[in-house]
């Protein structure tokens, strides 16, 4: 069965005005079908897939996605340029309608296969990894970065890297999570927390390179805390919130975008829009809780959502465990109005 879901109307351009961070484990097609119920417009992102993972792994489990997301963006980890231009040039054929590099993961798994945040400290490599990319597809290729790393943290650094990415590559769209990197003594929900976030930094970044597309990530829980931003950046880029509070993009489309026209689903209705979609990957041998687990924070706040979390947490996971599961779950929910 056919999802109703439509797809957005705005160009990738236009759509990096407010994205959704990629987020290993989080981020999945699911996430973003789930997403696209409440939000035509904003950029989604792949979780980050490495390029091994896609030259020696299984492409359609990685790669797979559906044509509803987009506008959606994949994440490339790697920095061997040969390995990502040839990954970026799959990801195209596949339908991506954005590369973006990852140079601001901090976990020592990324470390150990030198790229993610310590790419900072090697900013001639990130422009060729961007212009070998650049130079086998028609797409954008982009950069989500930190502010710096570990005692590399300096504006100056900072403005030297994104000055010598540019030089190299001509790439002009950064995403900057204010913070920097610790690459030794922090976790990477550490590294998200402990280093301060200096979003003077990103601001300054934008009035130094004034025809460069900056998106600021970092720290940004509200549409309110977006708009404020936007006054300073081209984009912003909302991560955990996104995930743990998703219905806070239903007014999205209308307020970040002014798409006066755009009608802003209730909860109920943007779960139950999804139903086609669920009976289809039900039938494709996909587990219930694979899809159903993005849901369990659309209802913060809301009379009965303990009762929601729970009975999906608790039936989602069973062995043929179907869409009764969520029309049961749904059902423990007080219906609201819109917002």
């Amino acid at each position: 069965m056919e999802n109703k879901v439509s797809s957005p109307i705005n160009s990738i351009e236009d759509s990096r005005r407010l994205s959704i961070a990629p987020m290993l484990d989080w981020t999945t097609s699911h996430y973003r079908t789930f997403m696209r119920g409440l939000t035509q417009h904003t950029l989604l992102y792949t979780e980050m897939v490495t390029t091994g993972a896609i030259l020696f792994g299984d492409q359609e489990r990685h790669l797979r996605f559906n044509e509803i997301e987009q506008n959606v963006a994949m994440q490339l980890g790697g920095s061997d340029p040969e390995a990502l231009a040839k990954c970026a040039k799959i990801c195209e054929d596949r339908g991506y309608n954005e590369i973006n590099l990852n140079v601001g993961c901090p976990s020592d798994r990324v470390q150990n296969g030198s790229f993610g945040a310590c790419l900072m400290a090697e900013p001639k490599l990130v422009g060729d990894c961007i212009k070998a990319m650049q130079d086998v597809v028609d797409i954008p290729v982009t950069v989500k970065s930190r502010i710096g790393i570990d005692n590399q943290d300096s504006y100056e650094e900072f403005q030297d890297f994104i000055g010598t990415v540019n030089h190299i590559s001509q790439c002009k769209t950064f995403i900057v999570h204010a913070r920097k990197a610790i690459l030794k003594g922090l976790s990477p929900k550490e590294n998200r927390e402990i280093p301060p976030l200096k979003y003077d930094y990103v601001y300054r970044i934008k009035e130094q390179f004034p025809d460069f597309h900056i998106s600021l990530n970092g720290g940004v829980k509200t549409l309110e805390e977006a708009e404020a931003h936007l006054t300073k950046v081209d984009g912003v880029m909302i991560g955990r919130e996104a995930y743990n509070n998703p219905y806070l993009f239903a007014a999205a489309d209308q307020r970040i975008f002014g798409d006066n026209a755009a009608t802003q689903a209730t909860r109920h209705e943007a779960i139950r829009s999804l139903y086609p979609y669920v009976e289809a990957e039900l039938e494709r041998g996909t587990y219930l809780n694979h899809i159903a687990r993005h849901m369990l924070g659309m209802f913060q706040a809301v009379p009965g959502a303990r009762k929601f979390r729970r009975h999906i947490s608790e039936n989602a996971t069973k062995p043929g465990a179907g869409l009764e599961v969520l029309i049961d779950a749904l059902e423990m929910v007080t219906e609201q109005p819109v917002a």
